[in-house]
Formats: C-alpha cells, structure tokens, sequence
C-alpha cells in the first residue's frame, strides 16, 4: 500500500524589529526622576503592544536643553543606529528628543539615512510617514516658541518674586553668614569676627594684599577652605552691602539695580563703617572718571609710609 505523505507549509520567519528608547530629563531632583521612570514606563509598553518589536536597549540622559550641555547616550544612540543595531527609536516628544529645530532635524537626517524609523508618541508623529518630516519641522517650531515663552515666564516671575519681597536671592549666603532651619540668614560668630578685622584693616591703611598677607599669616581659611584667599573676595567682602544688613538684587540683562532691600539680615558691620570704607576705596583707586573719558592716576596706593 503507497504511503500518503502530507507537507506541511514552512511557517515564515517573523521578521523581527530592535526598538530602542530614548529619554531624556533635565535635572536629577526628584520631580524629574519621577518624570523619567513615567517615560521609561510608558514607552516600554507601547513597545510591549507590538508583537514585531523587540526592545533592546534604553538610552538616557540627564541634560538640559542648553546646548553646551552634553547627551552622552543620545550620541551612543546614533551611533548604534549608524551601526544598524537598530530599527527604531521611540521618544516621548520632539521636546525630549532635541534641543530645538536645527538639531532634531539634524538627528533625524542622520537616523534617516541610516534606515532608522523614530516615532515621537505625545505628538502621534512617524518618520515612517511620508508627511511627517514637515509636520516635525512645524511642531518642533511651534515647542520651541513655547520654550521661549517659559523662559520669559520665569524671568518674569523671578522679577515679581523680588518686588514682593519673597524671592530666596534675597537670603543667598555669604561669608559671615549661615542659614537658620526656615532658610533665612544668621551670622556665623566665627566668619563674622573676620570679616570686621577685614573692615578694620583696610581702614588701618593695609592695601588688599596687605589684608591677604594678614590673613595667610594668623592662619585663616578663605571661605573655600583654602590656606590663601584671592584679592576679588577680599574686593567683594568689602563691598557688600549684606554686611550692612541690605540686599540689591541687579538685573542680570541690563546690570542695573532692581531692588534694594533694607534690614535683610542682621549686620555685621555699622553703616559708618561701610561708608568710610566706601569712601576710602574711592580715595585710593587709580581710576577717574568723568564726563568725556576714564583715566588712570600716575601713581597707585601703597600702604607703605
């Protein structure tokens, strides 16, 4: 009897996709870590929903969107893309994925030319589509506008912040100075008792060297811990008007003053002081200036007699 032989068709071979996912947050405090798990998350899912993808790496970066800042694993991403370990890449938004219009579409020449698919789930848009290269150009424009109106946002609520009082640049610390539990300004006794030798030198005739080789000499720490202090913090102690109990806030555009702020915090220094040392600084500068030109003295300040 003739055998019967049934074939039984191969099964295809399911042509499989390497998906990887890219995210990126611009601080490490915990909202943004939260926000990173969230994306991580999500997009692991959506990759879990294609029975063709297969997830195969996840790239991260923690970097703001300033353009000196680097992005470490986006560059270990294209390169991986351009060493075709890779199909597709997922993001959570254009917003995540570059810093602005130039340099997303930048990234998405260079995904493009290596056969690399890169979808951007918030904003439902696909490479893989034939019209989304010009919609990614529109909405990348339109993210950045709103980037820019945040900026403008913060500033102008930094500025409200300070005409109200309430701003915490107001309490920035300083030599001289801790901050008590509610985050206000208190005098360190120890930092404070150098500060009034640094007023009391200079009014003594010690030029600002004089006052570092003083210092160096009793064995006192700069306020960075070092054995020597620079001649700009001894500058900047003797002209700070926090010592004095008062805070200007200055506009950091137009370098003009803002805000002034009276009886901040606890002085260390009388007013009279502050002033005679004003006074004396003036006196001693080998710059003058007036209305047509700024010149220089034939001679400098020297504490020696």
């Amino acid at each position: 009897m003739e055998k019967k032989i049934h074939y039984i068709p191969a099964i295809p071979r399911r042509l499989e996709k390497e998906v990887a996912i890219y995210c990126r947050v611009s601080t490490n405090d915990m909202e943004q870590l939260n926000s990173l798990t969230n994306q991580i998350s999500a997009l692991t899912r959506m990759v879990s929903t294609v029975d063709q993808w297969r997830l195969i790496d996840v790239y991260i970066d923690i970097a703001s969107a300033k353009s000196k800042s680097p992005r470490k694993d986006f560059v270990r991403m294209i390169d991986d893309c351009k060493k075709n370990k890779i199909d597709i890449v997922i993001t959570k938004s254009l917003s995540r994925f570059g810093r602005d219009t130039i340099d997303t579409l930048e990234a998405l020449k260079e995904l493009g030319e290596a056969n690399v698919r890169v979808i951007f789930e918030q904003e439902d848009l696909d490479t893989a589509n034939t019209e989304s290269a010009l919609m990614i150009s529109i909405v990348e424009g339109i993210a950045q506008a709103e980037n820019e109106s945040r900026s403008e946002n913060i500033r102008w609520g930094i500025k409200e912040r300070a005409a109200k009082g309430t701003s915490k640049l107001y309490d920035r610390k300083c030599y001289g100075y801790d901050h008590d539990e509610k985050g206000k300004l208190v005098i360190n006794s120890e930092e404070a008792k150098v500060v009034e030798k640094i007023f009391e030198w200079y009014l003594n005739g010690k030029s600002i060297l004089g006052i570092l080789k003083e210092l160096e000499i009793q064995g006192i720490k700069s306020p960075m811990g070092k054995d020597k202090w620079c001649k700009r913090t001894i500058d900047v102690v003797l002209s700070n008007e926090k010592y004095i109990g008062n805070v200007r806030l200055l506009d950091s555009v137009t370098g003009g003053v803002e805000y002034l702020v009276k009886e901040n915090n606890p002085p260390i220094i009388s007013a009279n002081v502050f002033n005679r040392v004003k006074a004396e600084k003036k006196k001693r500068s080998n710059v003058i200036k007036n209305e047509e030109e700024t010149i220089r003295k034939e001679k400098k300040y020297s504490s020696k007699k």
